[in-house]
């Protein structure tokens, strides 16, 4: 079903981009590191439970608002492209800036465990406030979209779907390895300034990219 609509090179493709971004330690994969190092595996897993919800959503509110606009409008893509590659360098430069306050931050630990339902309710409320996630669906989606297969929402809606699942497992990952390691992360805030390092220089280097594309579409 999903390749009637999505041919197996925009599957390739949009994998090895979403991997891209998505292992790269965000503000979803930081809150989940976050949870883990406080209060263990089973808060980051349900953090990334309810990340993953709100990520679905809002890739449908963009599918559905954006479909039409796509399929319509190359240009409409481009701004969206050039919009999102500028924001995407934001974002790395900002968590280049900002990456000893919160690795600070991610070592305070709070006393008391929150309710399962809390947990995944602050998983969700980041997971569709993300901007990365926004930037992502709104100005790098387009980039996979063939106009020529038609149908272009429901394009947007697979690969949004797509997007969600492979958060879900990666995110899910980084939360088992930050409960596991929880002491050894919070005893030296240095290697979470390393991770945060490394996602500001890729969410920079994937804003250079997409900017270039959109110069060359």
């Amino acid at each position: 079903m999903v390749f009637v609509v999505i041919s197996g090179g925009q599957f390739a493709t949009f994998v090895v981009a979403s991997m891209a971004i998505i292992i790269v330690p965000g503000p979803s994969v930081l809150f989940t590191l976050a949870r883990g190092v406080a209060w263990g595996r089973n808060v980051a897993v349900l953090t990334v439970l309810g990340n993953s919800i709100g990520t679905l959503v809002l890739s449908v509110i963009v599918a559905v608002g954006l479909g039409p606009l796509l399929a319509h409008s190359k240009t409409f893509a481009v701004v969206l492209q050039l919009i999102g590659g500028s924001y995407l360098l934001w974002l790395g430069y900002d968590a280049l800036r900002h990456r000893h306050e919160h690795a600070r931050a991610m070592v305070q630990r709070e006393n008391q465990r929150p309710k399962n339902a809390h947990v995944i309710r602050q998983g969700f409320t980041v997971g569709i406030l993300n901007p990365k996630s926004l930037v992502f669906f709104a100005a790098v989606f387009p980039h996979f979209v063939n106009r020529s297969k038609g149908n272009v929402t429901l394009q947007l809606l697979l690969f949004g779907a797509l997007f969600s699942v492979m958060a879900f497992c990666s995110d899910a990952t980084w939360g088992v390895i930050a409960g596991t390691a929880r002491e050894w992360l919070s005893g030296s805030p240095a290697r979470l300034v390393v991770l945060r390092t490394i996602g500001g220089c890729v969410m920079m280097t994937l804003g250079v990219i997409i900017l270039i594309g959109a110069a060359t579409s």
